[in-house]
This record gives C-alpha cells, sequence and structure tokens, in this order.
C-alpha cells in the first residue's frame, strides 16, 4: 500500500464507516455492542491469518503487557457504542469524540508532569467550549428514548436522564482512551513499534469478555436478522445484516489504513488526514442523513477543529516543511547569479 492509497483509503473506509454506522444506529439504537463485538470478530481473524501466522508466529510484546491496554481498549469501544442507545445524536458524538485532546492534556499533566506552552491551554480552552456549546444546544433538543426499534412514551426529564448517561458514558470513554495512549506510548518505548501485531492482540483478547454480553448480543441478532430487505437488492438479505457487513468491512479498511500510515508518514500527515477526515464525515452526516445542525453547532464545530489544529502546531510544522526548500531555492539562485 502506498501512502497515497493509505490516505484515500483513510477517507473512504472511515466516512463509509460512518454511514453505516448512522444507518445502524437509525435501524436499532442498541445495536452497539453487536457492532463491536462484529468488528472485533474480523479484525482477530484477518490477525490470526496473516500477522500470527495461524498462531505459529511468537508476538514481540507479551500477551501479558497487551492485558491492560485490551481492557482499556474494550470498555472504551463499548462505552462509546452504547452512547447511541442513550440518546445521543451521531453529530454530537462525533464532536465529543473530537475533544480527545482535552483528555490526553489533563492526563498528561497528572500521570506524566508534562508542562504545556500558552497556545496549549488556549487551544484546550476552545476545545472545551466548542464541545461545550455543542453538547449545552444538543441538551435542549434530546430525541426519544428507543427501546429495540420502537420509540418509547417517556417524559421529556427521562429523556434527559438518559440523554446525561450517554454524555457520561462518552466523558469516561474520553478519558479511558486518553490514558491507554499514555500506557501505550509507555509500552512501546520499552519493546518498540509493532503495530499490526498491537492490532491483532487488542480485537484477539477481548472476545472472550463478550459472553457477558451474549444475551444483548443474541437479542439484536435475531433483530437484525429480522430486520426489512433492502428494496433494491433481489437476494432477500436483511438490511441491518448488509449495513453490519459493510461496516465491519470499512472499519477494517479505516483502522489498517491509520495504522499504516502511523508507521510510514509523520504525525504531522497522520493527524491533518484524521482531522480532515473527522470534519468531512461529520458534514456529511449532516447533510446526508438531514441531522439537526444549527448556527451554534457550527460555532461549537469550528471551535474544535480549529483548536485541534493549533494544538497539533499544523500551521508551524508545515511552515517548517517549506522553510528548507525555500532556502534551497535561494542558495541556487544565488549561484547562479
Amino acid at each position: 500500500m502506498s501512502i497515497p492509497v493509505a490516505i484515500g483509503s483513510t477517507f473512504f473506509g472511515c466516512m463509509s464507516n460512518v454511514v453505516f454506522l448512522e444507518l445502524l444506529v437509525k435501524e436499532d439504537p442498541g445495536i452497539g455492542n453487536l457492532i463491536t463485538f462484529s468488528q472485533f470478530f474480523l479484525i482477530a481473524l484477518h490477525g490470526f491469518i496473516f500477522t500470527a501466522k495461524c498462531g505459529t508466529k511468537k508476538p514481540s510484546i507479551s500477551v501479558k503487557g497487551y492485558m491492560i491496554l485490551v481492557a482499556m481498549f474494550f470498555i472504551t469501544n463499548v462505552l462509546n457504542n452504547y452512547a447511541f442507545d442513550l440518546n445521543i445524536a451521531m453529530p454530537l458524538h462525533m464532536i465529543f469524540r473530537a475533544g480527545s485532546l482535552i483528555a490526553n492534556m489533563i492526563m498528561g499533566v497528572i500521570i506524566l508532569k508534562k508542562k504545556y506552552t500558552l497556545d496549549k491551554f488556549i487551544s484546550v480552552g476552545m476545545i472545551t467550549a466548542g464541545i461545550t456549546i455543542c453538547t449545552i444546544v444538543s441538551g435542549q433538543d434530546v430525541k426519544k428514548t428507543v427501546v429495540h426499534g420502537v420509540v418509547q412514551n417517556t417524559s421529556e426529564l427521562e429523556d434527559f436522564f438518559w440523554w446525561c448517561l450517554g454524555i457520561a458514558c462518552l466523558t469516561i470513554a474520553l478519558f479511558i482512551s486518553a490514558r491507554m495512549g499514555i500506557y501505550q506510548e509507555t509500552l512501546y518505548k520499552q519493546h518498540g513499534k509493532h503495530p499490526q501485531e498491537a492490532l491483532f492482540y487488542t480485537h484477539l483478547i477481548p472476545l472472550p469478555w463478550f459472553l457477558f454480553l451474549y444475551s444483548n448480543l443474541k437479542e439484536h441478532a435475531l433483530m437484525a436478522f429480522e430486520s426489512e430487505p433492502l428494496p433494491y437488492i433481489g437476494f432477500g438479505i436483511p438490511s441491518t445484516i448488509i449495513y453490519l457487513a459493510g461496516n465491519v468491512f470499512t472499519q477494517y479498511l479505516c483502522i489498517s489504513s491509520v495504522y499504516f500510515l502511523t508507521t510510514e508518514c509523520s504525525s504531522l500527515t497522520v493527524t491533518l488526514v484524521i482531522t480532515l477526515r473527522k470534519f468531512a464525515s461529520l458534514l456529511f452526516s449532516i447533510l446526508y442523513f438531514n441531522n439537526p445542525f444549527t448556527l451554534y453547532h457550527w460555532i461549537g464545530t469550528l471551535l474544535v477543529f480549529i483548536g485541534t489544529i493549533i494544538f497539533t502546531e499544523i500551521p508551524q510544522k508545515v511552515q517548517q516543511m517549506t522553510a528548507p526548500k525555500n532556502a534551497a531555492k535561494k542558495t541556487k539562485k544565488t549561484k547562479i547569479n
């Protein structure tokens, strides 16, 4: 895979994944655990064949070393997907998860005793303000609680309570994910980077834990097989099954492309690609699915993404990358003269 292909695959895979995810959530808001299990199973199966060579290749990092990382990764995924069952709309979900830098900075200060410059605090302040605006505005228009695909006759107070619980799930997941990043960084410093191996074991080891979610998985799997078939596909395959297959495939394409970029490109390139992809996914979700998005949502979104660009120092790094080229051109002109 070349770098341009990987960037294209990241945009196509991740954006298509968001489309399939929203289609699934609209049909069954409680399908999150089934989605997570399906993604983990496919990626683990692929890794077992091509990375672990059917179990014949020993891991560079011990399985014990992966256990803490796996626990945090599993909890983060379950909480993020479960939030859809708690009245959280897709745009708010994406904006909230884009605020991971806040949690990373707080964890960096508390655990690693890092010190940040003023521009970092300003950028995090912008991200926090953006997420707060979007959260408050979204809280004024909470969607009705849905159970088994049926809208419930609940009061506004009950709907708001479940929405608050969804916000709590996203917040906890955000901080666990930040702590996971620090642990992963420590692990890689000790044993070196092994992205494909990490991808395999972080999806393989949690599979037995899904036994605790068996009843939930069975319930939503039955609902998926009982869903109406898509009218323009003549095979009579249930629509939810088609959406689930599309989601799992695009998730693998998305995550494998991002892992490839982290090993082949600078952190600037990876950050820029992921930031632009998130913004494009958000725009597509709003336009294609007609999700409610007010002026305040746009203000909050811009604050989040501008704050992200400032925090990751993208303008400065681009300037540094172009500076040597400009200096070389000036040197050549001087020599010619």
